[in-house]
């Protein structure tokens, strides 16, 4: 992978996330804080968008990417809450324990998918089997086909799964508007003894 990308980056090529922007995820949220993992495909191919959780886009960045938009709209109708936030930073998941954990950890500029299938999939993978391994009642969601083949290398006795369609405008109304999976989280926290996520 990284043989990969040093040839991409001395052949001028941009790729996002930033190098020291990779792996944090797993800074943000370390192997003992994971209470949740969100599986999602590949990182956000636009400049200042992607900074290495699923889903997040850096502060700064407007407008809010269409998939987060509907994930903030099904968090809010769980909830009733009134207002959503104005970014699509998620730091805040991350520091309270969910692992937001792309599949595929970088990306060409402008290029969807491009870094598929040079090693990142085998590395996540082997993430997914460690905390399938090592922890117990980890909530594992899956968003869409994609996300759902992980459900393969989860052990459902030992763990949650949620699943839904995608977020993403072209499916989210198969599925993933009316799912509840915020609301069922912090449920399921709370049976644990856990602390629930603030989502906003």
């Amino acid at each position: 992978m990284f043989i990969f990308l040093n040839k991409e980056l001395s052949l001028g090529k941009t790729i996002y996330p930033k190098k020291n922007d990779i792996f944090n995820a797993f800074k943000f949220t370390p192997f003992e804080k994971i209470k949740v993992v969100i599986i999602g495909q590949d990182p956000y191919y636009h400049y200042n968008q992607a900074h290495g959780l699923a889903f997040s886009v850096l502060p700064t960045y407007k407008p809010i990417p269409a998939s987060l938009k509907n994930i903030y709209k099904e968090i809010k109708n769980n909830f009733n809450y009134v207002n959503v936030p104005n970014n699509g930073y998620l730091k805040k998941w991350a520091d309270q324990g969910i692992l937001l954990l792309n599949s595929v950890l970088t990306v060409e500029s402008g290029k969807p998918n491009s870094h598929k299938n040079i090693g990142w999939e085998i590395f996540t993978n082997t993430i997914i089997k460690i905390i399938n391994h090592y922890k117990k009642k980890v909530i594992f969601v899956l968003w869409g086909n994609y996300a759902k083949r992980k459900e393969k290398i989860i052990d459902n006795t030992q763990h949650f799964l949620l699943k839904s369609s995608h977020p993403s405008p072209f499916s989210a109304n198969h599925g993933f508007f009316g799912c509840e999976h915020f609301i069922k989280i912090n449920t399921l926290l709370k049976k644990l003894g856990k602390k629930p996520i603030q989502w906003f």
